[in-house]
């Protein structure tokens, strides 16, 4: 009785394991590949439940979600000849899950690749200035050339993100000193119109006050009115004759009427 029931046993334990075999549930996120005898299946296999045949079919699962990749950093000489270091960030998804197992080996590390050497080919066309003031022209430049080689693959690159530029100290004090001497420049400037724009406005005053010598006299007097409240020491200012006319001759008045 004993070996019919190993043979039993055994046969069940085969079943089981054919039937684990031949079962597959993906998730919603998750296609699968199937290889049939080596041969590439017509379609992709997903989501949910859905049947294999063991042994004969072989499964490869593709992700959809977008990929996060962080581009490691990378040595560029930049057009002006400044040595940098910068790293990126791309961010790519699987479109045509066969074409990503079929026509590379491992698409991620290709991807990964690839954006590493498009990053040093375009940063090595710009100059620094451009690359600091223009980065978002660069990320677009990045994002094209790299979704356009990664085509044939079933790969589509959404986004490239040029995260951190690291400067050498030297050209980091180079760029602080450009920087301290653009402020000067504008603060002079600034300086420099405004006393343009105050000497127009001193010679429109003295313009006025020539029409009236009066009023240039009154001018005068306030002048010392504000000198003497500010300051407690005795100031000597000569006055205009002008001033003291009518009491040096009282009678030149009466005389010319």
């Amino acid at each position: 009785m004993a070996p019919p029931l190993i043979g039993l046993g055994l046969a069940l334990l085969f079943g089981l394991f054919l039937i684990f075999q031949a079962v597959r549930i993906l998730p919603e996120y998750e296609r699968g590949v199937v290889f049939r005898l080596g041969r590439l299946r017509d379609a992709d296999y997903g989501p949910g439940l859905f049947l294999l045949i063991p042994i004969v079919d072989k499964m490869v699962r593709i992700s959809l979600r977008t990929i996060v990749h962080d581009v490691p950093s990378q040595d560029v000489i930049t057009r002006d000849n400044v040595s940098i270091k910068v790293n990126a960030v791309v961010y790519f998804r699987v479109m045509n899950p066969r074409s990503a197992v079929v026509e590379v080996e491992n698409y991620h590390y290709a991807t990964s690749q690839l954006a590493q050497t498009t990053l040093r080919s375009v940063l090595g066309q710009v100059e620094l200035d451009e690359l600091l003031s223009s980065r978002e022209k660069i990320n677009d430049q990045l994002q094209s050339i790299l979704d356009t080689q990664t085509d044939p693959w079933g790969i589509k690159v959404s986004a490239v993100e040029v995260k951190h530029v690291d400067l050498p100290v030297e050209m980091q004090r180079a760029m602080a000193k450009q920087a301290e001497a653009e402020r000067e420049k504008r603060a002079k400037i600034i300086h420099a119109d405004g006393e343009s724009q105050a000497s127009a406005k001193l010679a429109e005053a003295a313009g006025e006050l020539a029409k009236n010598p009066s009023s240039m006299q009154l001018r005068y007097l306030q002048t010392l009115t504000e000198i003497a409240s500010e300051r407690n020491s005795t100031l000597i200012f000569p006055l205009p004759v002008e001033l003291f006319r009518h009491l040096i001759d009282p009678g030149s008045k009466r005389n010319n009427d």
